[in-house]
């Protein structure tokens, strides 16, 4: 049963030497030897021929049959080679590859890498390094200045007279207006022509401006209001649109390239901006509220924001702060926001608050503008003093000016003629003469004087005002009828005989009166005034100095400042016209006191007082238009020569007042001065009404009760 079993389930073929044909195939591709148990024969014959490796089935080859039908015996010569096949491929094992050729790979491509770096360093830094550099040029940092916000100035109430807002520079870069980065030849004309009427300057000057490519910052126009800003934005957003449209995109494109392939010189203007380099800079504007009001003393800035005149100008740098600076990337125009920047933020400048009373100041303007027309005077000025502080409550001068627009003024207009103006005061200054007199002892207030019509003196005849037989004054009469020959006499007695020995003790008096001195104010332009020395006065200059002429000259201030003395009960008070400032970290530092010097003693200054209510009080005296009903009121009036322009003689006249107010117990002093008037001259005629006008608005003011006595009325004559 085994048997023919075997023999009707062929075996599987082994490789033997009598089957060359399948020897060579197995060579060829390695069968394995599958082992059956139906087939023991075959098994025995692999024990004498031991197997290969396991392979691959191999095809069996068909048999022959018998015509019978019967299958012939099975011999090795006998059968039939198999047709040949493809035999199964053996897999390949894998193979590693050989360092040194990896290696040379690996360096070959390095040094390829290197090269095109080396090769694109070289590009860089020599062969397009002067075209890179250009390039670059329009992509670059620009530093721009942040201007400090100023300091503002306030009167003693704390109410700004000068003040800063908001405001904006027009500002561009030029380099961004050249064919090449416009696409247009006349940038600058087109942008000259759109902005001109927005800032009011001329386009030949906004052209020429922009015509400086070398210069990457220009200011075309300084502090420009909001609006204007805004409307130079709004005309550089619409062309900017216009601009960015995909014809014209087009055009830009093609600038640059040869004609034959399309290439464009410049692009249509529709297609241009020309104001692309146009940039605003928020910055400040300064402003003064109240116009003119003190406009003399606060004084004004120029076109750059700085401090021109006055007080502007003397605490420019307090007011004015520390400048910042902002360091940005642009490119095109624009901001860059990732290629970073810096800023170094500005310091504020500092307040500065006034000794001004904003309401004093002002009834002092009206009233000597006022008086400046009708009197026809060339100018005036009205200066207001707190006789116990030294401090200034009010300097009016008239014609004044409005900082707010200087165009409106001329440049005469713009000082400050109370402090900036010297000149001889004439009979106001006999107070210093009579106060050396009364204080060496030399007379007293009843002391009798002889004035006659004339008094000859170094050749020269003096005389009063006016025409009058002998005059028997006492000296308080002297002060009130204001006599020139009577002030002669009485100062002749401090020499004893000797003129120089007088006149050398008049000098000590009135430098310490702060003649000739500096007042302390350190105001721009301010004038010491003059008094010569007592050796170097000639002929009549020994006596009409005595009254005010010939070699003594004074500021307003100056003149103000001696009444105070006296109505401070002899001691002078230094002026003061600031309280103090308040710095960026709202620190506020008052102004120290004035300094004081006793220049005469109390009763000295008590005595003359009662003298000068005389001028006032008195029918016979020269300031009655001064008095002021329920005060009782110590002034002088002053009428002098006024020197003429070109220093050589005199040309019309000096009319002044300066009093002081309440007599009996002395607050404030005010001075009025006419320079050149020419509807009538006389000092109490002219200025007595301004100071009583300003002298009664202050005190009412300043809520100062009324004098609670009555003046002393001193006889100004004797009888022989």
């Amino acid at each position: 049963m085994k048997g023919q079993s075997a023999r009707s389930q062929p075996a599987k073929a082994q490789p033997s030497k009598a089957q060359p044909a399948r020897n060579q195939s197995a060579k060829a591709q390695p069968a394995k030897a599958q082992p059956s148990k139906a087939q023991p024969a075959r098994n025995q014959s692999a024990k004498a021929q031991p197997a290969k490796p396991a392979a691959a089935r191999t095809p069996r080859a068909p048999q022959q049959r018998r015509p019978e039908g019967r299958p012939p015996a099975r011999s090795q010569a006998a059968v039939r080679p198999r047709p040949k096949t493809r035999p199964p491929q053996r897999p390949k094992a894998l193979k590693l590859a050989e360092p040194k050729r990896r290696l040379r790979v690996i360096t070959v491509v390095l040094s390829l890498v290197f090269s095109v770096f080396a090769g694109r360093l070289v590009q860089l830094q020599l062969v397009d390094a002067d075209a890179l550099a250009a390039d670059a040029n329009t992509n670059r940092y620009l530093n721009i200045p942040i201007t400090a916000e100023r300091g503002s100035i306030m009167s003693s109430d704390g109410v700004a007279l000068a003040a800063t807002v908001d405001a904006y520079d027009i500002t561009a870069d030029p380099a961004m207006f050249t064919p090449d980065a416009t696409g247009i030849p006349d940038a600058p004309e087109q942008a000259a022509a759109l902005l001109s009427p927005v800032l009011g300057v001329s386009k030949e000057k906004l052209a020429a401006d922009l015509h400086t490519p070398k210069t990457r910052y220009k200011r075309l126009a300084a502090q420009q209001t909001p609006a204007a800003k805004n409307q130079i934005s709004d005309l550089k957003s619409t062309l900017e649109r216009q601009a960015g449209s995909r014809t014209c995109q087009a055009q830009k494109k093609l600038l640059g390239k040869p004609a034959d392939q399309g290439g464009r010189t410049r692009v249509d203007n529709e297609c241009a901006n020309p104001l692309a380099g146009v940039f605003n800079r928020e910055t400040q504007k300064r402003i003064y509220p109240a116009d003119g009001l003190a406009a003399n003393l606060v004084g004004f800035v120029n076109g750059e924001g700085e401090g021109a005149g006055g007080l502007e100008l003397q605490y420019q740098k307090m007011l004015a702060g520390k400048d910042g600076r902002s360091s940005y990337a642009q490119a095109g125009g624009r901001l860059v926001p990732t290629a970073g920047g810096s800023m170094d933020a500005a310091v504020p400048g500092s307040d500065v608050k006034l000794t001004i009373n904003r309401d004093i100041q002002w009834a002092a303007q009206k009233a000597i503008t006022d008086q400046v027309a009708n009197s026809g005077a060339e100018k005036g000025y009205v200066v207001v003093q707190d006789v116990k502080t030294g401090q200034v409550l009010a300097m009016a001068t008239a014609p004044g000016f409005n900082p707010n627009d200087l165009s409106l003024s001329k440049q005469s207009q713009l000082g400050n003629a109370a402090l900036q103006d010297a000149y001889e005061p004439g009979s106001t200054a006999k107070l210093m003469s009579l106060a050396a007199v009364l204080d060496s002892g030399k007379a007293n207030w009843d002391t009798k004087v002889t004035v006659p019509n004339r008094l000859v003196r170094a050749g020269q005849q003096f005389k009063d005002d006016v025409e009058h037989g002998d005059w028997y004054l006492t000296l308080a009469g002297v002060l009130a009828k204001s006599s020139n020959i009577g002030t002669i006499e009485a100062i002749e007695t401090l020499g004893d005989g000797d003129q120089l020995k007088a006149n050398q003790v008049l000098d000590g008096y009135m430098r310490k009166f702060g003649v000739a001195q500096p007042t302390g104010l350190n105001f721009p332009g301010e004038t010491p005034g003059m008094l010569k020395k007592p050796e170097d006065l000639v002929a009549s200059e020994k006596y009409n100095i005595s009254f005010g002429q010939g070699p003594l000259q004074m500021n307003a201030l100056q003149a103000t400042s001696v009444y105070s003395t006296i109505a401070n009960g002899g001691v002078r008070v230094a002026p003061s016209i600031v309280q103090g400032t308040t710095g960026p970290d709202g620190k506020f530092t008052p102004t120290p006191p004035g300094e004081q010097t006793r220049v005469v003693s109390e009763q000295t200054a008590k005595t003359l007082t009662s003298m000068l209510e005389s001028v006032v009080d008195d029918e016979q005296g020269t300031g009655g238009k001064a008095a002021i009903p329920g005060y009782r009121i110590a002034g002088k009036t002053g009428t002098a020569n006024r020197g003429a322009a070109n220093g050589v003689g005199y040309d019309g006249y000096t009319a002044s007042f300066i009093g002081f107010a309440p007599a009996d117990a002395p607050r404030y002093t005010v001075s009025c001065t006419l320079q050149g008037p020419v509807n009538g001259h006389f000092g109490g005629q002219l200025c007595g009404p301004v100071f009583k006008q300003v002298m009664e608005f202050t005190l009412k003011t300043m809520q100062v009760p009324p004098s609670g006595s009555q003046a002393p009325n001193l006889p100004v004559e004797w009888k022989p």
